[in-house]
């Protein structure tokens, strides 16, 4: 058997000379073996590109149970947990083999199962988004308004609710507008909670979404790619404005720093739109919503009057507050999901925070319990006096025949005052409540109630269930049944 060299030296002089003859001559064998060489290499005496056989490996036996496996954990098995299963299958090859396999079938599997993500198509004026950053003790908040990629960072000392939304304020009215989202990430300060993934914002999150006309929302679970452009804005503020910054002792100068930094930023071209994105925000500007007229003091310091209700209003919902202060103005703080009144520094009132268009109420603030709506009966008529005069059995008649939709009832009711001449007024209040246990209201039906007299029966609720114990029988074997002739 020749060497991989003596082969190699055939193969050249096959390409030198061109015949299986020639090149035997060269070699010193036979033109036989040279053509089995060029053969086997697969060689055509220009491009000797070697064609070999391949070679079965020992993996091919478990090769449908690797791929199920794969498939059914979408690529996440290991192969050291998938070796104990290819072993009871067969498998005798060595594990590192095994892992070769394991790994080639992953390549296979994903090179089909492709996410399908697509890059972001935005349109103007639609979205903002927003993300949170923190270097050392300073936290940044980031905003990029996706069309014009136009750029807001701020320093902050926290990432509480009031303070992203202050600087979300501030970022629109840097803006001059507002977009119709804001996209952000799943922020523990903007979130009230998750419910099979769908994210819930918080209230405090939902007034002032409300106050500005913009719509929340927030990516997926996991996923950091669906908010890509504000995840790269924020690397890109720490490394060009905060590291040349540090350390950040002074928020005020800071932001000072911050502001111009944008105005940098934004009045250069922009790698990824080839644009200014400065010049690009006068154009979306045309599509943003108008900022409100009254702009909303975020945090302590929001003042309301008191209304004629003892309540004041904040985010489209009622809080109560004690009478004395009807009329008067209060500070009001709206925080951690609570609100707290003020008056001079002192704490009047604190309520749970409701969703826009609810009231939260305390009795105590109106010295007294909320009574129940009342709807007396007033009689005006003589007949309705005398009806009325029979007690409470006349007034729940009246309400009772009103509910039921008796529009003759003012008829009714007078043909009914005349039968306590005849019959009495104790024989009348049984008859009335009688009528009322089977919906009777006509005067007629009354009347007939009475002439029947007491020997009627009285509709009771049904009881309980009647138990009854079954005799015990005694059961034979089918086999005692049979006959002869079938035996």
């Amino acid at each position: 058997m020749k060497s991989e060299r003596e082969r190699m030296d055939i193969v050249a002089a096959y390409r030198q000379v061109g015949s299986y003859r020639g090149a035997a001559a060269i070699c010193g064998t036979t033109h036989k073996t040279v053509r089995r060489v060029v053969e086997r290499w697969g060689t055509d005496g220009a491009t000797g590109a070697p064609r070999g056989r391949p070679r079965p490996k020992n993996t091919d036996m478990v090769a449908t149970l690797i791929a199920d496996r794969v498939a059914a954990t979408r690529g996440r098995i290991t192969a050291k947990r998938l070796l104990a299963e290819a072993r009871a299958e067969g498998y005798a090859g060595s594990a590192r083999s095994f892992r070769r396999g394991v790994a080639v079938a992953k390549k296979r599997w994903r090179a089909h199962q492709h996410a399908g993500r697509r890059p972001g198509v935005w349109h103007p004026g639609e979205h903002l988004v927003i993300d949170w950053g923190q270097e050392g003790d300073a936290h940044v908040f980031s905003a990029v308004l996706a069309w014009s990629r136009w750029r807001f960072v701020r320093f902050a000392g926290d990432e509480k609710l009031e303070t992203t939304l202050r600087l979300l304020a501030e970022c629109f009215e840097d803006m001059g507008g507002v977009p119709a989202v804001v996209l952000s990430d799943r922020m523990g300060c903007l979130k009230g909670g998750v419910v099979a993934g769908v994210v819930i914002p918080s209230p405090g999150y939902v007034r002032f979404a409300t106050h500005y006309g913009f719509r929340p929302d927030f990516c997926e679970g996991g996923d950091p790619e669906s908010k890509g452009l504000v995840e790269n804005l924020v690397g890109y503020a720490k490394s060009d404005l905060v590291v040349p910054s540090w350390p950040i002792s002074d928020l005020e100068s800071a932001n000072e720093t911050a502001k111009r930094w944008c105005g940098e930023v934004n009045a250069a071209i922009h790698s990824e739109i080839c644009a200014i994105p400065a010049d690009r925000l006068a154009k979306e500007r045309q599509l943003l919503r108008p900022l409100p007229s009254l702009r909303p003091a975020i945090g302590r310091g929001v003042v309301r009057k008191v209304d004629k209700l003892s309540t004041i209003r904040i985010g489209s919902a009622r809080y109560s507050v004690p009478t004395r202060f009807v009329g008067r103005l209060l500070q009001v703080e709206a925080a951690a999901g609570r609100v707290r009144v003020f008056h001079d520094d002192e704490l009047v009132a604190a309520h749970d925070l409701v969703a826009p268009g609810e009231s939260s109420v305390l009795d105590e603030h109106y010295g007294t319990a909320r009574p129940r709506p009342r709807r007396p009966v007033r009689p005006k008529t003589e007949a309705e006096k005398a009806l009325c005069g029979l007690g409470e059995v006349g007034e729940r008649f009246i309400k009772a025949a009103a509910a039921a939709g008796v529009t003759t009832l003012a008829k009714e009711v007078a043909a009914i005052a005349e039968l306590e001449v005849s019959f009495g007024a104790e024989a009348l209040v049984g008859a009335l409540e009688r009528a009322m246990v089977f919906s009777r209201f006509k005067a007629k039906d009354v009347r007939s109630i009475l002439a029947a007299g007491k020997g009627v029966p009285e509709p009771t609720e049904a009881g309980m269930a009647l138990v009854v114990e079954l005799p015990a029988v005694p059961r034979r074997n089918l086999n005692d049944y049979r006959t002869e002739d079938f035996a």
